[in-house]
């Protein structure tokens, strides 16, 4: 391999330095030329910025083998040995001659001194950009830590909700003097139940947000590992990287999978419902600044343990969105599509018992309305307000079957009262 060649591709790259192409080939051409020592450097200047790259990883790999060891010629006249002399035997490399791990030549020491600083780190903790933090949890294992950027302004409608958020959560939390001379604690955590695609997860983000914390979301699948003990280490993993966040919102999502009642699983759940109920109580690590939100559709199958005092001892029920909420829920999820003479009063008014995702649905069907139209007749038009109301006649609330499951539990497992605002709604609601 000409040197002429190899010194012009190295010149090239001290110019270009982030040139990643040009510096990997002439890594490979250092390879071929038996300077090995001078490879390392260019593949691992790459493999700083691109830890995935192959070819680079080839290479280094390459250059870091040892030298195979010359082969001696053959003999021109191969003679049989003389009987006197002895049989051959292996040969032993004399002791003061160590084998060789690596190429010769290469400064070991000047390559740490140049690319020490330059591989970043596998995890970091800032994020004033709203991005997810990666958090370091038990080897090495990450969780997303997000910056809610919503408040509960930007939740529609849920006048009731907020007012309840505001009493026993957010109002103490901002007024910390009046906290204290009332001798009121921030322990514990808050339930919020309710039929599905009613905005659940997207409160607890808005409470975040309202809070300046972080938030943590957890999940079933955050958890749950086939071997024995691994389930209970993955969540206390969660907890300890929210304590590691605080002052932060973990969110635990479908909370009746994660702690269902105990009396109703085998013995492998039930042991992680009792390291939640530890991890709950702060007994391993104080929960000092972890503001712990669940949501269920189902809680009548949370553990009973869950509820008690210092836990989520704090319910609050999440009802459809309401007749204001569900004209700007509309809104915003027409807000990116053609349309032309929309009354969202009347549309909203005619979604009644609707959720939000029900609404969502209906907007996308509209659309489908208006796209199908105007590929037959071939001439583009807007969505209209008769596409509006067709797509609200065709479709039906999704919280009803909800509803009547939780009827019968207002009716008829109400002894302790936990569910008697449930209870008013039907009444209100008239649901038999």
């Amino acid at each position: 391999m000409s040197d002429a060649l190899i010194d012009s591709l190295t010149a090239a790259v001290r110019a270009r330095p982030d040139d990643l192409p040009l510096r990997l080939h002439l890594a490979e051409l250092l390879v071929s030329a038996g300077r090995g020592g001078e490879a390392i450097g260019h593949a691992a200047q790459v493999l700083a910025s691109e830890p995935g790259n192959v070819t680079a990883q080839q290479l280094m790999a390459q250059a870091l083998a040892p030298a195979a060891p010359p082969v001696p010629a053959a003999p021109a006249d191969p003679a049989s040995p003389p009987a006197s002399a002895a049989p051959p035997g292996p040969a032993v490399p004399p002791a003061s001659q160590p084998a060789a791990t690596g190429p010769a030549g290469v400064d070991w020491g000047a390559l740490e001194e140049q690319f020490g600083d330059s591989v970043p780190p596998r995890f970091a903790r800032s994020s004033a950009d709203g991005e997810p933090d990666a958090v370091r949890g038990h080897q090495d294992r990450v969780f997303d830590v997000e910056r809610a950027t919503i408040t509960l302004a930007d939740v529609g409608g849920m006048a009731d909700v907020k007012k309840r958020l505001e009493v026993s959560f957010l109002g103490p939390l901002r007024n910390p003097k009046l906290r204290s001379l009332f001798g009121k604690s921030l322990r514990g955590g808050l339930l919020l139940y309710g039929p599905p695609g009613c905005g659940k997860t997207f409160l607890a983000r808005a409470v975040a947000g309202e809070m300046g914390a972080a938030f943590l979301s957890l999940s079933i699948t955050d958890v749950l590992n086939m071997w024995v003990g691994s389930s209970e280490k993955n969540l206390h993993d969660l907890f300890e990287s929210a304590r590691g966040h605080a002052p932060c919102v973990l969110f635990l999502d479908e909370i009746d999978a994660l702690g269902h009642k105990r009396s109703q699983l085998q013995s492998s759940m039930r042991t992680v419902v009792n390291q939640l109920l530890t991890e709950l109580d702060g007994v391993e690590g104080g929960n000092d600044g972890v503001f712990v939100l669940a949501a269920t559709n189902a809680p009548w199958d949370v553990d009973a343990a869950l509820r008690r005092p210092g836990r989520l001892d704090r319910t609050v029920l999440v009802l459809p969105p309401d007749r204001a909420a569900r004209a700007a829920i509309l809104e915003f999820h027409l807000r990116d599509r053609p349309v032309a003479g929309i009354d969202l009063d009347q549309v909203a008014q005619a979604t009644e018992h609707f959720s939000g995702a029900d609404l969502a649905h209906l907007c996308e069907t509209a659309a489908e309305y208006a796209m199908r139209d105007s590929i037959t007749t071939g001439e583009i038009r807007m969505i209209g307000q008769a596409d509006m109301l067709a797509a609200a006649r065709e479709l039906r609330p999704s919280t009803d079957a909800w509803f009547a499951t939780a009827r019968n539990v207002a009716m008829f497992a109400n002894e302790s009262g936990e569910y008697d605002d449930l209870a008013a709604y039907l009444k209100k609601r008239k649901v038999r």
